[in-house]
């Protein structure tokens, strides 16, 4: 799969919930296989539907010491409202990286490739990475959360290199 790069229209669209998930099981399975051999060969954490132009609700995570997982159809149940500050990069931004404000953990309900809802409850990395890929799939990037300064910098430091 091709990683859609800063610039391209899908990464700001909002994505649709995966129907009939039963129904098309296998199907799904092979797309999260292809999401993870894809996240293995950008050396990435995270990956969302959009940023490979599937306009559907579905990210696959794998963070180092712990479990690849699937996420279809998932929901942010539930946010500590303490949050941390941590640097973070996207692989549909390439080279750029910034410190970004999250809660520190999170609580997340969804379908996983077998076709059975979990529910997930993450802090660390593990957290940070599914609320980054979460925010892919309502057109959220991460440097929409940062300062206004920090974001234009980095946009002026791709505009530049885009322009060269």
């Amino acid at each position: 799969m091709d990683v859609l790069i800063l610039g391209n229209d899908l990464l700001r669209q909002k994505a649709v919930p995966v129907e009939n998930l039963k129904d098309n099981l296998s199907q799904w399975q092979e797309t999260a296989g292809n999401m993870f051999a894809t996240l293995k060969a950008q050396n990435g954490v995270g990956l969302a539907g959009p940023q490979v132009g599937l306009m559907r609700r579905i990210f696959v995570v794998k963070v180092d010491g712990d479990e690849p997982r699937v996420f279809i159809n998932p929901s942010i149940v539930e946010t500590s409202q303490e949050t941390v500050k941590y640097e973070e990069g996207c692989l549909s931004i390439p080279g750029n990286w910034a410190d970004v404000v999250r809660p520190r953990t999170v609580k997340v309900q969804a379908w996983n490739e077998r076709g059975r809802v979990f529910t997930l409850e993450a802090g660390g990395l593990l957290a940070r990475v599914i609320l980054h890929e979460y925010d892919h799939l309502d057109g959220v990037l991460f440097i929409d959360r940062l300062p206004e300064l920090k974001r234009n910098r980095i946009l002026d430091k791709i505009a530049k290199r885009v322009k060269a």
